[in-house]
């Protein structure tokens, strides 16, 4: 299980690292969609081959004022305000999802650019309540007998990326996704332990995303997707914890609100080699995210569970709190409770604040 999750998360890494920078011809008309790539050189590259190099205006966040015309410099990366025409023939921002997913013909950008996935943060304080010394798992091979000495106070940060590496799978329908998050834990106060880390999480996933346009309640349905996911600690036993999924991914938006459901099926594996087999009772078969931008602030509520009653009945919630500060960087406040922050701690139930700046929000 190690050697197969360590070589599928070195290519995925290898992967990115020599994805072209923009590998497809732009139509001057499709110029909008250029301010939904987060990297500067990227994006400049798609002005440039859109434009013939002539500058647009700066991206906003949605909830942000628009700099003027004769302002020519670039927003902060995560801003999302790439424009599409109204019914008045005046420009009108892309939705929440079209600025991430690329969803509307107005939006596409193409193959290999490097986006923004999942927020991008740092926090030098990551606190908990209760920090798991003793890791523990049904497998006997899985159960730590001696504590391990980790401080209740370290620090946490998280990378996240995505790139489109097929777009059209089903002619003009449907777009294949490849993502990459890593979500670190480093005992920086730990000086008794040399500072170790404490915990590290690799996530790669691909996904095949489809573009729907359907109303719910007043909701408008936007994406539907189904890929498949990995994610492991890389850790030897004791400590190590893996587990693949095959996970859908529905989602809907309305103003600057944008709420996306997502349930997964565990793929098997043999008893002897699962690491972790209670491990959907605990980090659950669903969860649900919740964004909303107001003000230029952003905040988010993620909310998961095992579907399950009685003992197999677990469950968590995470909220999260994204404000300017100076430039492009943002504060960035995370609170969590309940079981799997991490994957070493999927069975471990405990409360989690931390504060730190982000450089990449959901939206």
């Amino acid at each position: 299980m190690q050697r197969w999750s360590s070589g599928l998360i070195a290519g995925t890494c290898a992967y990115f690292a020599v994805s072209p920078v923009f590998a497809q011809n732009m139509n001057p008309t499709d110029i909008r969609a250029c301010t939904g790539i987060e990297s500067d050189a990227q994006r400049l590259a798609c002005y440039d081959r859109a434009t013939g190099r002539t500058q647009m205006p700066a991206a906003q966040k949605r909830s942000e004022p628009a700099p003027s015309p004769s302002s020519n410099v670039f927003s902060r990366e995560h801003a999302v305000a790439a424009t599409s025409t109204n019914s008045n023939g005046n420009p009108a921002p892309l939705s929440l999802l079209d600025s991430r997913w690329e969803l509307s013909p107005d939006s596409k950008l193409g193959t290999f650019n490097l986006r923004g996935y999942k927020p991008i943060y740092v926090l030098p304080v990551f606190a908990t309540s209760n920090q798991n010394n003793l890791p523990y798992s049904p497998n006997p091979v899985n159960a730590v007998q001696t504590p391990l000495g980790m401080q209740n106070v370290e620090s946490k940060f998280q990378i996240s990326l995505k790139t489109k590496i097929w777009q059209g799978v089903f002619g003009d329908v449907g777009d294949l996704w490849v993502g990459y998050t890593q979500d670190s834990y480093w005992q920086v106060y730990n000086s008794k332990l040399s500072r170790p880390f404490r915990e590290t999480d690799y996530e790669p996933e691909a996904m095949l995303v489809f573009d729907t346009n359907y109303q719910v309640f007043g909701w408008d349905g936007r994406l539907l997707s189904i890929g498949v996911d990995h994610q492991s600690n890389g850790q030897s036993d004791p400590l190590s914890r893996s587990w693949n999924r095959v996970m859908g991914q529905i989602a809907f938006e309305r103003n600057n609100w944008t709420i996306m459901f997502r349930p997964w099926w565990r793929i098997p594996e043999q008893a002897a080699d699962d690491n972790n087999p209670d491990i959907t009772n605990y980090m659950g078969r669903a969860d649900m995210q919740i964004v909303h931008e107001w003000n230029g602030q952003e905040f988010g509520l993620m909310l998961r569970d095992s579907l399950r009653g009685g003992s197999e009945q677990h469950g968590a919630g995470r909220f999260t709190w994204s404000f300017p500060l100076v430039g492009n960087l943002r504060g960035y406040m995370e609170l969590f409770k309940g079981y799997g922050e991490s994957i070493v701690d999927y069975n471990h139930n405990a409360t989690y604040l931390g504060v730190g700046v982000s450089l990449l929000d959901w939206y």
